[in-house]
């Protein structure tokens, strides 16, 4: 019997089974990953105990064990889980068809709101330095590599002109820091003009990349 030929033998409602338990599996091993991610966000890593992470996914503690080996081991996994929802946040809101800073402005306000959707970001982020090394340097690895390949593909198009190629990782750095402490001036309102929407900071980024600080043009 070829594989086609058991594949089509097979039991119906047994491939549905299975699928509805996989399915079952997932939505508990996200529903932990959620929990852990609101506690952080409320309280910190440290206060992220296996016991208040099962009791807010509503699950036995034993439970926990099935999916993660430790509290370090979800702990390594959270920023991954929320980078990989950002990542697909943002391709999903930023429309193909713009081009230069007209795109970057785009990713900026989809990185914006993103944030604002998701308000434990921030502190899952920060603290992963400290409490998942490893998940949170891979973080930032795939992140500058990512935002180098979009600088180096607007330079090969000669929407961005006047730098070398090896002055773009630097600049890709300078860009995620601008999002890193624009995002803290946004949330934990720093300064006064704080208050400034997400489109009003948008517009201060591009006004930034397109004339500069420094600029004699008047």
């Amino acid at each position: 019997m070829t594989k086609n030929s058991a594949d089509s033998a097979r039991p119906r409602g047994l491939v549905q089974v299975r699928s509805s338990r996989a399915d079952k599996q997932e939505r508990t091993r996200r529903a932990l990953l959620q929990a852990a991610i609101d506690i952080v966000g409320d309280e910190g890593y440290a206060a992220a105990t296996v016991g208040k992470i099962t009791s807010r996914a509503k699950v036995a503690n034993g439970t926990f064990y099935n999916y993660f080996d430790s509290q370090q081991s979800i702990f390594d996994q959270l920023l991954p889980f929320l980078g990989d929802r950002l990542t697909a946040h943002i391709k999903a809101q930023v429309d193909e068809s713009l081009t230069g800073v007209a795109r970057d402005r785009a990713r900026f306000v989809a990185y914006f709101d993103f944030c604002r959707k998701n308000p434990a970001f921030l502190r899952v982020l920060n603290e992963a330095e400290v409490f998942a090394a490893t998940a949170y340097r891979q973080h930032v690895v795939a992140m500058y590599e990512g935002y180098l390949h979009a600088l180096e593909r607007s330079a090969a198009k000669h929407e961005i002109t006047g730098y070398d190629r090896e002055e773009l990782p630097p600049v890709v750095f300078m860009l995620m820091g601008i999002r890193s402490y624009m995002t803290m001036l946004y949330q934990h309102n720093y300064v006064e003009r704080s208050a400034l929407s997400i489109e009003a900071m948008a517009d201060i980024y591009e006004k930034l990349l397109t004339l500069g600080l420094f600029n004699d043009r008047r």
